[in-house]
C-alpha cells in the first residue's frame, strides 16, 4: 500500500464508522418509543425525525463548503485564512439556525402539512419538534466544525463525537423517559442534550488540537468583501445542488407511494441498499475533499493527479465488493428487514436494480468529494441540475409504460448521469 492509499484510508475509515454510527441516533429514539404501548409515538418520532433530516440536510452546505476551502488554505500553509473559514462558517451557522429558531411555528406548520400525519401524530410530532428544534444551534455549529475538521485531514474527531452523542442520547433518553416516567418529550430532550453535548467535545477537541492556531488571530470584520463573496458563491452553488437532490429523493418516494403501499415499502427497503453504500462511499469522498483540496491549494500537481487516480481505484473495488454483495446477499437482506410476504415477493422482482447502484453511482460520489476539495462547486450544481432534470424526464417517459420499473430506471440514469458529466467537467476545467 502506497503513501497515498494510506491517506486516504487514515481519513476514509473514520468517516465511515462515523457514517455509520450517526442513524443509530434516530434508531435509539425508534427502539425507545417503540416500547410505550402506542404506535402514534413511534410515528411521531419518524416524522419528527423526517422533517430534522431534510431541513438540515438544506443546510449540508456548511459542512462540505467548510471542507473544501479549510483544505485549500492549509495546503498553502495559510492558517490565518485556516481560522477565517471557521469563523466565517460559525457565523453563518449561527445566523441560520437563530432563524430556524425564530421561524420554527410556520417551519413546523409547513413540514406537517407538507407530511399529512394522522391528528394524533401530529400532536406528538408537533411536541418533539418543539423541544428539538432549540438544538438547531448546535448541530449546524458542529456541521461548521465537522468540515472544518475534515479539512484539516481529521476524520477521528467526528467519529469521537458521533460515537459520543449516541452514548450520551442511550443514557439520557433512558433516564427520562424511565427514570422520570417522561414521553416522547424524554426522547426529545434526550436528542437535544446529545446534540448540545456533541458539540461541546467538538469545541472541547479543536482547543487540545488546535488551539495554538488562536495565534493567528482573525477578524471577520476586516475581511475583504470578495473573501465573503467567495465564501457565500461555494455555499450557494452546495445548497442549489443539495435542493436538486432533495427534490429527487423526495419525488422519488411520493412516485412510490402512489403504486401503493407495498411497492412504497419495496422502494424503502431497496433504497436501504444504496444507503448502506453511501457510508462507505462517502468515507472516500471525504479523503477527496481533504487530501484534494490540499494539494490543489498547494499547487501540487503530480500528489493532486495521484490523489484522483487511487480515490477512482478505491471506488471500484468498493462496486466489485458491494455488487458482488447485494447479488449473493440482496434477498437476504430484504427478509432480514421485513417478514411481510407481499412485500418480500414483490422485491423479487425490484432487487435487481440494487445490483445497479454501485456501478450507477460510485462516480458521483467520488467526483463529489474531489469538486468539494477544489471548490469546483459550479461544477457539482451544473451536474445535478442536468442529472436532475434527467431523472424528471424518465419518469415522465417511462413510468407511463414500465411503472415502477421505469421509476428505477429512471433514478440509475440520474445517478450516473452525474457522474459522467463530472467526469467531463474535470478532463476539461479541473485535471490541473
Amino acid at each position: 500500500m502506497n503513501q497515498r492509499d494510506q491517506q486516504i484510508l487514515q481519513i476514509a475509515l473514520p468517516a465511515i464508522v462515523t457514517n455509520i454510527t450517526v442513524p443509530l441516533l434516530g434508531l435509539v429514539d425508534t427502539a425507545i418509543v417503540g416500547h410505550m404501548g402506542d404506535a402514534a409515538y413511534i410515528g411521531a418520532i419518524a416524522v419528527g425525525s423526517m422533517i430534522f433530516n431534510l431541513v438540515y440536510w438544506v443546510f449540508a452546505f456548511l459542512r462540505m463548503g467548510s471542507s473544501g476551502m479549510t483544505a485549500q488554505a492549509r495546503g498553502r500553509r495559510d492558517m490565518a485564512e485556516v481560522m477565517k473559514v471557521l469563523m466565517r462558517s460559525i457565523a453563518v451557522s449561527l445566523a441560520i439556525s437563530l432563524t430556524v429558531i425564530i421561524l420554527q411555528v410556520p417551519l413546523r406548520e409547513m413540514m406537517l402539512w407538507f407530511i399529512q400525519p394522522t391528528a394524533d401524530v401530529r400532536q406528538l410530532a408537533s411536541t418533539y419538534f418543539n423541544i428539538v428544534v432549540w438544538g438547531s444551534p448546535a448541530v449546524l455549529g458542529l456541521y461548521s466544525l465537522s468540515g472544518w475538521f475534515i479539512g484539516m485531514q481529521n476524520s477521528r474527531v467526528p467519529m469521537v463525537v458521533s460515537m459520543m452523542q449516541n452514548v450520551v442520547n442511550i443514557i439520557a433518553s433512558l433516564c427520562l423517559v424511565y427514570g422520570l416516567g417522561m414521553k416522547v418529550e424524554g426522547v426529545a430532550l434526550g436528542t437535544l442534550i446529545a446534540q448540545y453535548a456533541g458539540l461541546a467535545v467538538a469545541m472541547g477537541l479543536w482547543w487540545h488540537y488546535y488551539r495554538r492556531l488562536l495565534r493567528w488571530r482573525v477578524s471577520l470584520w476586516k475581511d475583504k468583501i470578495a473573501d465573503w463573496l467567495m465564501f457565500f458563491r461555494v455555499n450557494r452553488d452546495i445548497f442549489l445542488r443539495t435542493l436538486f437532490l432533495v427534490a429527487v429523493n423526495l419525488y422519488f418516494t411520493s412516485a412510490g407511494a402512489r403504486q401503493g403501499a407495498v411497492i412504497l415499502a419495496v422502494n424503502t427497503l431497496l433504497m436501504q441498499l444504496y444507503l448502506f453504500l453511501s457510508y462507505f462511499m462517502d468515507g472516500f469522498a471525504y479523503a477527496g475533499e481533504a487530501l484534494c483540496g490540499r494539494y490543489w491549494g498547494a499547487g501540487n500537481r503530480e500528489a493532486y493527479q495521484q490523489v484522483v487516480r487511487q480515490l477512482f481505484g478505491w471506488g471500484v473495488a468498493m462496486v466489485i465488493l458491494f455488487s458482488a454483495i447485494y447479488i449473493i446477499g440482496g434477498m437476504p437482506f430484504l427478509r432480514l428487514l421485513t417478514d411481510e410476504p407481499q412485500v418480500v415477493e414483490a422485491s423479487r422482482d425490484y432487487v435487481w436494480w440494487a445490483y445497479l447502484l454501485p456501478v450507477a453511482g460510485a462516480a458521483a460520489f467520488i467526483w463529489d468529494g474531489i469538486f468539494i476539495g477544489i471548490t469546483a462547486t459550479r461544477g457539482m450544481l451544473l451536474s445535478s441540475c442536468i442529472a436532475a432534470a434527467v431523472f424528471f424526464v424518465g419518469v415522465i417517459g417511462l413510468m407511463g409504460s414500465m411503472g415502477n420499473h421505469g421509476l428505477w430506471l429512471s433514478m440509475v440514469l440520474y445517478l450516473a448521469t452525474r457522474g459522467v458529466v463530472q467526469t467531463i467537467l474535470y478532463h476539461r476545467s479541473y485535471s490541473m
